[in-house]
């Protein structure tokens, strides 16, 4: 047993998810929680419970001095961040180094070098991996965004450096849009990661956002496990992934599998992560971003691959050495994940918090459900709307898409709205079904 007691820094579906592969690991779970949590599933199901604040996240679950003192409160051995909050947090990261609790997760000094996406575009760039064109370093006032953005060209999208997600991200296609757009995208920064900094790329136009999830160790042996497409993604934020991508062949798998390792050793990353990618669609690819977590979207990968990505980062974390090898990593069949979100599509998809009166799961073959949620839950105002995720998993992907349709028709959630008629319309589309789809795909439905 790797480690005794492992605290999860996290709340909702992803705090569960990693309970529940700690029990089967045989490792005790102790689980945060703000006011709001109290009687969350999570903190039903954890062997132990801290209470780490009130509802605002801020002073909860980004409260760094609070998490670490439940760390120290529950006599934890290790740490699993999940992702958001403090995830990607060098502070956090270097604060258990220092009091001898295990981050599950890549080094501080590595989340500075590869979670921080300005620094990892200038490492790179040293290298020759193609990125998009745009700044070099933190943007630090709006006169050098304006100035940026001529050398590269309008259209422009401005980044949070130290945080993903489409959180800090705004589109600006003239001088004062791109002025307008600074303070928002950097207030948005700071308000969701506690960093202000931003970062400016051309925008390209109509690509695929593909994704490659890498394991790495501590004794220099990295594999990777195949792509995700990313592509359905409202306002930046991604709603519908699969695995494997329907636009890439052999060759542009092994290249971006290939230059995703390649990212990986140069920047000495360690455990999971994910290095992110835009296709253009003469499939020339360019680096995005390196996610250095484990991200909402994993469940396609292992579902194709049979790995435990959550197990695989806890015994990375302890030391032991990567058993897997390349050549025995075989993607088979088909995996698609739907995001449940309690918001409304008809209204922007505007969050839409509220008590769910009843719930009706999905099951059957190949139907796998990761959810905090249950009758009577109160899904509240103060976090994410992702209330769930449905993934599917069948031979191919026609048979994944119709298999998806069906445990969508099953899916019934009362007293709230939800994305899942949303859902039920993009699995009946012809353009999705035949997957020609891109970044925009939802702007032009």
């Amino acid at each position: 047993m790797p480690f005794k007691r492992i605290l999860i820094a996290n709340r909702g579906e992803i705090a569960l998810r990693i309970i529940r592969t700690c029990k089967e690991m045989g490792i005790g779970t102790i689980a945060v929680y703000s006011d709001a949590d109290k009687d969350s599933l999570p903190v039903k199901i954890a062997d132990h419970a801290v209470h780490i604040g009130p509802a605002l996240s801020y002073k909860s679950y980004l409260n760094l001095d609070r998490i670490m003192a439940a760390i120290k409160e529950a006599k934890a051995d290790a740490v699993h961040p999940g992702y958001g909050f403090l995830s990607e947090n060098a502070d956090f990261a270097k604060a258990c180094e220092e009091a001898g609790i295990t981050f599950i997760g890549p080094s501080a000094q590595c989340i500075a070098r590869a979670g921080n996406k300005s620094s990892a575009r200038q490492a790179l760039m040293a290298l020759g991996i193609p990125v998009i064109p745009g700044s070099e370093d933190i943007l630090t006032s709006p006169d050098m965004a304006c100035a940026l953005a001529e050398t590269v060209g309008f259209p422009v999208i401005l980044k949070a450096s130290g945080g993903g997600g489409g959180r800090g991200m705004r589109i600006a296609h003239t001088p004062e849009e791109l002025r307008e757009a600074f303070s928002m995208a950097s207030g948005e920064a700071k308000a969701a990661f506690g960093n202000p900094d931003i970062y400016l790329e051309k925008y390209i136009t109509n690509p695929r956002h593909i994704e490659i999830q890498i394991l790495g160790d501590t004794f220099g042996h990295y594999v990777h496990l195949a792509e995700r497409e990313c592509s359905i993604q409202k306002r930046y934020q991604k709603l519908i992934e699969e695995a494997p991508s329907s636009f890439v062949d052999e060759d542009l798998r092994a290249a971006l599998g290939n230059t995703a390792v390649t990212i990986a050793r140069a920047m000495g990353y360690t455990n999971a992560g994910t290095i992110e990618f835009l296709v253009d669609k003469d499939k020339k690819f360019y680096f995005m971003e390196v996610n250095a977590r484990v991200q909402v979207e994993h469940p396609v990968t292992e579902m194709i691959t049979g790995i435990d990505i959550v197990r695989q980062q806890i015994l990375i974390a302890a030391g032991q050495k990567l058993t897997l090898k390349q050549e025995d990593i075989v993607p088979k069949g088909w995996a698609m994940e739907c995001r449940i979100n309690a918001s409304d599509p008809d209204d922007n998809f505007m969050p839409c918090p509220g008590r769910i009166e009843s719930i009706v799961f999905p099951g059957g073959p190949g139907v796998r459900i990761d959810t905090h949620i249950h009758d009577g839950y109160m899904v509240g105002p103060f976090y994410d709307s992702l209330i769930g995720k449905l993934i599917v998993w069948d031979q191919d992907r026609p048979s994944a898409i119709r298999r998806m349709k069906r445990a969508l028709d099953e899916f019934d959630i009362k007293g709230i709205q939800t994305t899942i008629p949303f859902f039920r319309k993009i699995f009946l589309n012809k353009n999705f079904q035949k997957g020609d789809i891109d970044t925009h795909f939802l702007d032009n439905l």
